[in-house]
């Protein structure tokens, strides 16, 4: 199979592009796994429209992109997708609304703002519940993680698979970040940081000293770019994806918490396809998300690298720098935990716990 990146691609709603090409920023990532098992059966034609936050680059979308291409190859072409990227079709919030609606098919959002649907998601927004990437991909592949899915049966929302957003960095414009101090700025003020819409991302930097501000996503560069906010925290890969590089002089490591993605179905669209179908979109959706999640973990590291070549000052914080912001953020979880669950985290913790000593 030709690499799907390196492929001519015709984007709903945007012009045709070699990604190739047009995109330098674009490592050397792995193929799509290959197409395998059985063609289903004739139960009519469906086009999907299916809208995504970040761009054409992004594993994001060439993950979404090999969903796709699975459908088409197993149902002899009845099934497309059509993917909007870019936020062209709003934002997660919006998105989401929009598949109870039924006037959307198919999103991608973060887990985040999906919170309002499934409460027990805000498990994830805990700072540094989850230390590295294996222990998030085995809570993600947990039974724990198969309940969240399953909770939103009635919501209008068919949730199909976990996937991998990542580690969210923190950047800004005004000054380098090394300490939790960094952030409150003491005598200079909190940094206006962006953040979505969730009370516990929220409640971090709140208690970090920082100015939070929800904001939209698609509205973001241009704040940035204007002096509406000074920073705001995303994985590095869509923190290059986004260009966010061009008007955010300094960013920090701080993997303050690790955010999935969620493959989701209008249950409107899922209840219109015949059962074969819906077989056929549960497997391609964990095949995907498998894949995204392949592709952030190669991305991660060069995205982080690539930006500090495109002049981002990036502070690499040792495991004595980030101890002192899991001390510093430890209200967040006296404030929250009761609300979330504390055997749910005593679950989710378990996980990790068995993950990190094997």
């Amino acid at each position: 199979m030709m690499p799907i990146w390196r492929s001519t691609l015709t984007l709903a709603g945007a012009a045709t592009l070699t990604l190739g090409m047009a995109h330098a920023q674009t490592p050397d990532l792995s193929e799509p796994p290959a197409i395998d098992g059985d063609m289903v059966g004739d139960h009519g034609s469906h086009t999907i429209r299916m809208g995504i936050g970040l761009a054409e680059s992004s594993p994001q979308y060439l993950s979404s992109q090999y969903f796709a291409d699975i459908l088409a190859e197993r149902s002899d072409g009845r099934l497309t997708v059509n993917v909007f990227p870019n936020s062209q079709l709003g934002d997660d919030v919006q998105m989401m609304e929009m598949m109870q609606t039924g006037t959307l098919d198919m999103s991608y959002p973060s887990s985040s703002p999906a919170t309002t649907y499934v409460p027990e998601l805000a498990a994830f927004d805990l700072p540094f519940l989850l230390p590295t990437r294996e222990a998030a991909i085995a809570v993600m592949n947990s039974d724990v993680a198969q309940s969240m899915l399953d909770a939103f049966d009635g919501t209008g929302i068919k949730a199909l698979a976990f996937s991998e957003n990542g580690y969210r960095q923190l950047s800004n414009s005004v000054r380098p970040v090394e300490t939790p101090e960094d952030v409150g700025g003491l005598d200079m003020g909190g940094l206006t940081i962006r953040t979505m819409e969730n009370p516990v991302h929220l409640s971090i930097w709140e208690t970090l000293g920082a100015n939070p501000t929800p904001m939209a996503f698609g509205e973001l560069f241009s704040a940035m770019e204007q002096g509406v906010v000074d920073g705001q925290e995303n994985p590095w890969s869509t923190i290059l994806t986004s260009n966010f590089y061009e008007v955010q002089e300094y960013g920090s490591e701080t993997r303050h918490v690790y955010t999935p993605f969620m493959l989701m179905m209008s249950e409107r669209t899922w209840d219109d396809l015949h059962p074969e179908y819906q077989e056929l979109v549960q497997e391609a959706a964990r095949k995907s998300a498998a894949y995204e999640i392949q592709l952030a973990t190669e991305y991660d590291d060069w995205a982080r690298n690539r930006l500090e070549e495109l002049g981002m000052q990036i502070n690499r914080l040792n495991d004595e720098q980030i101890a002192a912001f899991q001390e510093a953020v430890q209200p967040v979880y006296d404030e929250w935990a009761p609300e979330i669950g504390e055997d749910l985290i005593a679950d989710i913790r378990e996980i990790v716990d068995e993950t990190m000593n094997n």
